[in-house]
């Protein structure tokens, strides 16, 4: 039998480290996800986790770098992005994705929830799947689904306690023809914007309001520049969290198993932060000068009459089968206090 040399052993032995050690230099992966929310918001608190986890349960292969308060562009240029490849990560708001894939507009319309309950069961259920399902053609791959809360409205002009009182506001809404038809027909002015020019407008009275989750309007400071706050909980604006199809083909099985692991756990975070935070936020708006009011039972009723003739137009335009399962799903959760 040949001995090897201790010289050689030592040699090859080296050199086999260093092969080694290229081929895990070589396995990491780096990636960017960027998101509109300033780093005051639970979504950004989320999103850190999901950079944590994901290099975790990767084993360090992934390594992500989180970009907060839109330093990526606004939440249209990000998702064009994350299409494109040229970021590999989103999580926000697939409303510009609405023109071509119908059903997401199905978050948009009015009064459908009772809840967060209601809101988390449809989020883990069948129907937002088939909307990752259609957006794949797009150039994403749905990781999860999270939660930013129920939207309600603030404005700068009076108190809105009463339908009529929302009559000539002029309000920034969702750049999404749901949103728009529901303001107009509410008796609002409805202007589509960006959110990243809003804070902007409100400060000049280009705007008199907007309507946002309540936790969204404080990490975004309009008790700065708003001086009244409705309850109406009107619409819930869900987020989802996409990757680059481009991206993601290019990921391992494994890697590809612990980045969805790591999402899913960073959306059950946000959900459970948003919960915690809207319990003291109304506080926090009131100590900051802004009048709280609750729109009433009678009145949202009247505000739900007039806005049916759009529930009712945009259901047959996003799908009525689509719409009735998603409905049915908010039904087996209600049924199922």
């Amino acid at each position: 039998m040949t001995k090897t040399h201790p010289t050689r052993f030592a040699f090859i032995a080296a050199l086999t480290a260093v092969l080694l050690g290229s081929t895990a230099a070589m396995a990491e992966v780096k990636a960017k996800i960027g998101h509109a929310m300033p780093d005051t918001h639970p979504q950004a608190t989320a999103v850190n986790k999901f950079t944590e986890l994901a290099s975790t349960y990767t084993n360090g292969n992934v390594k992500i770098q989180a970009f907060h308060s839109a330093m990526l562009g606004s939440d249209e240029k990000q998702l064009q992005a994350t299409q494109a490849g040229t970021q590999e990560f989103y999580i926000g708001t697939l409303a510009p994705l609405s023109t071509r894939v119908k059903e997401v507009q199905v978050w948009d319309l009015p009064f459908l929830f009772q809840n967060e309950k209601e809101v988390y069961a449809v989020l883990d259920g069948d129907s937002v799947k088939k909307i990752f399902d259609k957006i794949e053609p797009s150039g994403l791959v749905g990781l999860t689904w999270t939660g930013m809360g129920f939207r309600n409205l603030s404005n700068s002009r009076r108190a809105v306690k009463t339908a009529e009182d929302v009559n000539g506001l002029k309000l920034r809404v969702m750049a999404n023809p749901v949103a728009l038809d529901t303001w107009k027909s509410i008796g609002a002015n409805a202007v589509p914007m960006a959110f990243s020019e809003v804070f902007t407008a409100l400060e000049v009275k280009a705007l008199d309001g907007q309507e946002n989750p309540l936790q969204h309007m404080w990490a975004n400071k309009m008790q700065e520049v708003q001086k009244h706050i409705s309850i109406t909980n009107h619409v819930y604006t869900p987020v989802a969290l996409v990757a680059s199809k481009k991206f993601w083909d290019t990921l391992s099985a494994s890697d590809k198993a612990g980045v969805q692991k790591a999402a899913t756990e960073a959306g059950l975070l946000q959900r459970k932060l948003l919960d915690e935070g809207d319990r003291d936020v109304i506080t926090k708006f009131k100590e900051a000068g802004v009048s709280v009011d609750t729109v009433s039972a009678d009145d949202l009723r009247k505000v739900q009459a007039k806005v049916q003739p759009v529930v009712d137009k945009f259901k047959g335009q996003i799908g009525e089968e689509f719409v009735n399962g998603f409905v049915a799903e908010i039904e087996k959760a209600r049924a199922a206090k």
